[in-house]
């Protein structure tokens, strides 16, 4: 099968590479030996690559520390089942699906990927395999940000960094959809995009003053930094600070900071895709490319806004 494979951690992803590698072994997932137990084997139509992914030490080494070069990036999926292991259940051959995949295994920028059946759901057939894939990351870090630890409740409101985000974007619509009042930030130049996705308010952090959106009851961060402490102070009592940006100082008076690493989620990720359907939610796509054009639109000269899709099949 082609496949992207990195080797250089210090090239970034200007050590992208299009090879051939091995294809996920059908076979031995059948029998109890060369298996993981509950495998499937996916032929990948869609899949996503997160920006800052070569920096995690798992995109290099294994669970037990080993190098585990090349290895094969990108842990969003949309595709179709090809083969079973021993002990899986809840999936079938030619199922649509989506998930994300296991962090220290080779991903998804691939024709095939091995992982493990429970972090995929099914994909209703009227969604596109694109669409399923662009949801998996934003959706489940939105969502568990908000409500698994943000614990977010209809009439609160929330103030959203990075509203015109990637993830951002993505708990923006969310929360406004849970009956939260959302407030988001950014750069001016994307106040508009907030607002399309459903932001009430829109903060300047250039121009305008953070501390004048008053008190708040739940932050969800995705800058860090001097934003995230200084968002700490406008949380009213017993509200969340939520951040992804790794721990923080960031301390609320009288609350809490929560700082997570996504996770799969069968059962979210069937939500997040019914509201898709439902047309309350939509993705923030920003550039389609085919798997023979992944290193290059991921080493664009221009930022593009939104997410990088790479579809490994029309």
């Amino acid at each position: 099968m082609m496949a992207i494979v990195v080797t250089d951690q210090a090239a970034g992803t200007a050590g992208m590479k299009l090879v051939e590698r091995p294809e996920p072994q059908g076979a031995a997932l059948a029998s109890l030996s060369g298996a993981n137990y509950g495998d499937v084997v996916v032929q990948v139509h869609a899949s996503g690559f997160t920006g800052d992914e070569l920096a995690w030490p798992s995109s290099w080494i294994d669970r037990l520390g080993r190098d585990r070069t090349p290895s094969i990036p990108g842990h969003e999926l949309a595709g179709v089942v090809t083969a079973l292991s021993y002990g899986t259940t809840g999936l079938s051959v030619g199922q649509r699906v989506f998930g994300l995949t296991d962090w220290t295994r080779d991903g998804t920028l691939a024709e095939y990927v091995a992982v493990e059946a429970r972090n995929l759901a099914p994909l209703p057939g009227d969604v596109d395999f694109t669409v399923g894939a662009a949801l998996v990351m934003s959706g489940l870090t939105a969502w568990q940000g908000l409500f698994e630890h943000g614990r977010l409740q209809a009439g609160q409101s929330v103030l959203v960094h990075g509203a015109a985000g990637i993830v951002g974007s993505m708990a923006t619509q969310l929360a406004r959809e849970a009956g939260a009042y959302v407030i988001g930030t950014g750069r001016a130049a994307r106040r508009q995009t907030a607002l399309d996705f459903g932001a009430q308010e829109f903060v300047d952090l250039d121009n305008d003053t953070l501390e004048d959106v008053g008190g708040v009851d739940l932050v969800f961060d995705v800058l860090g930094g001097d934003i995230a402490k200084r968002s700490a102070r406008l949380i009213q009592a017993g509200g969340t600070l939520v951040t992804i940006t790794g721990p923080t100082k960031a301390r609320p008076a009288d609350g809490r900071t929560i700082d997570f690493i996504v996770v799969p989620d069968r059962a979210q990720l069937s939500e997040i895709v019914r509201r898709a359907r439902d047309g309350r939610v939509r993705t923030n796509i920003g550039n389609v490319a085919a798997l023979d054009d992944a290193v290059a639109a991921f080493n664009q000269t221009e930022r593009i806004s939104g997410k990088t899709i790479i579809r490994a099949r029309p």
